[in-house]
């Protein structure tokens, strides 16, 4: 759910920078649209500029003549009305405008136009000065009055519907979340833990029947897949170990013979060696096939670990390790009461295969260090060599080439293979990690660690 979580907190947070954007983009574009409109009509040539201008250069109830030519230039005329409603004074006046006009006329073109010219009036001390603008060139408002309650209302009424706006916007957002992630949760639950989720689990109701089904359909054939693989190996396993043992059996019999040849008995301990190299490979692969599909169930207890490390130690020097290896313990003072919540037969074959991957790919000799020591809240063990070790390219192979039962490369030759595979699988299965180390003729390096219990 964590998923989905993040994807609707993207969501949401795309959904706002979009509505902010819009915002900033709307007074752009309202800025860029009428900021030449506003210059012009609210700049030096707008109606409240000229008359000012007009009413301070009048000369009495004349217009002054320095007037004239910027009123010509700004395409306006200007007339003085004295109060008997003659025009005494005039400047670019159209033919259509009379020279005489009655306390009517002045009421009303005061407040609109007058023949069509939008016109502009300031009182004087005994006159009218009258400015008329090209026709189109401003709307004039004759009813221009609002109750005080509408105006005192507009500024609460815009703000009350934006505020509304954007609940109704992020109610809608929640809504469509809830809704997506009833039918989105279970198959995102199902992809977080697939392949291993159950077959069949999701319901194929809803707008992602579809996807649904179809997360069913592979699920169902993964598991197939699955089982038939575990049934494989089982089978292949178990009809290894009968012809294996009779092998062991005559292998050892042929060793011990008195009556064969010395290079005879050598070539027999050389089979019965190889023997039992496979019956350990068969072994690690039958364990990482039952880890792999859940198969093995978990017997924890809490174990000693230092403790159990020096019985490994004793029991690999005393199983006769060749002079050209030598197994060391190092067990920090911290470390020496640990305990871990383990299976002791899992982390003990984990070991041992561990001690015995330094053993078989460096026959001319090595020393073999475990150390276990802790840190904060963590257990700490390493099996590490000083043998011929692994270049940075292999090493990043080993820990980047897939799981042998989940490859369909036929390539799989590397030369820590199955052992550290099942060191991996047994680690993981108590929710550990294991780090792989090492450099071209610097050594071998594997750390696993663990939560303290």
């Amino acid at each position: 759910m964590n998923t989905l979580s993040r994807l609707f907190s993207k969501t949401f947070a795309a959904f706002s920078f979009f509505i902010m954007f819009l915002i900033v983009l709307n007074l752009g574009l309202f800025a860029i649209t009428f900021y030449g409109v506003i210059h012009h009509d609210y700049g030096p040539d707008s109606p409240s500029v000229m008359l000012q201008k007009t009413a301070e250069t009048l000369n009495g109830q004349h217009i002054s003549p320095s007037m004239e030519e910027p009123l010509r230039q700004a395409g306006i005329w200007a007339m003085v009305i004295n109060d008997a409603g003659k025009v005494v004074s005039s400047a670019t006046l159209p033919p259509e405008i009379p020279d005489q006009f009655s306390l009517g006329d002045v009421a009303v073109f005061s407040r609109g136009y007058l023949h069509d010219y939008p016109v502009f009036v300031r009182k004087l001390d005994h006159s009218l000065l009258v400015l008329g603008y090209p026709k189109n060139s401003y709307i004039k408002l004759t009813s221009n009055y609002y109750s005080y309650g509408t105006l005192t209302r507009l500024p609460l009424y815009v703000l009350g519907t934006l505020l509304l706006d954007l609940i109704l916007l992020f109610t809608a957002y929640i809504l469509s979340k809830i809704k997506v992630q009833r039918a989105a949760g279970p198959l995102i639950s199902a992809l977080n833990t697939f392949p291993r989720s159950q077959r069949g689990t999701l319901s194929t109701r809803g707008e992602l029947a579809a996807v649904a089904a179809s997360v069913n359909q592979a699920a169902e054939l993964i598991h197939r897949q699955n089982e038939a693989r575990a049934n494989w190996i089982r089978g292949v396993t178990h009809d290894l170990r009968t012809p294996l043992s009779m092998i062991l059996g005559y292998a050892d019999r042929i060793a011990h013979d008195p009556q064969a040849s010395p290079a005879i008995q050598d070539q027999a301990r050389i089979i019965q060696k190889q023997s039992v190299k496979i019956k350990d490979l068969i072994q690690d692969l039958t364990l990482v096939s039952q880890l792999e599909y859940e198969m093995q169930p978990l017997r924890k207890q809490e174990i000693h670990l230092a403790r159990l490390l020096r019985t490994i130690a004793a029991d690999t020097l005393n199983a006769g390790l060749a002079d050209v290896y030598s197994l060391d313990l190092d067990i920090s003072k911290e470390a020496e009461d640990l305990q871990l919540a383990c299976d002791p037969r899992l982390i003990r074959r984990a070991i041992g295969n561990l001690i015995g991957n330094s053993v078989a790919h460096n026959p001319q000799g090595c020393s073999i260090m475990l150390k276990l020591e802790t840190n904060e809240n963590l257990i700490i063990l390493t099996a590490a060599d000083d043998g011929i070790g692994l270049s940075e390219a292999q090493r990043q192979i080993l820990e980047e080439t897939p799981h042998y039962l989940e490859s369909i490369d036929e390539r799989l030759d590397l030369r820590h293979g199955l052992g550290l595979i099942l060191v991996r699988q047994i680690t993981e299965v108590h929710g550990g990690t294991m780090k792989i180390e090492s450099s071209f003729h610097e050594g071998f390096r594997v750390t696993l660690t663990f939560s303290r219990s």
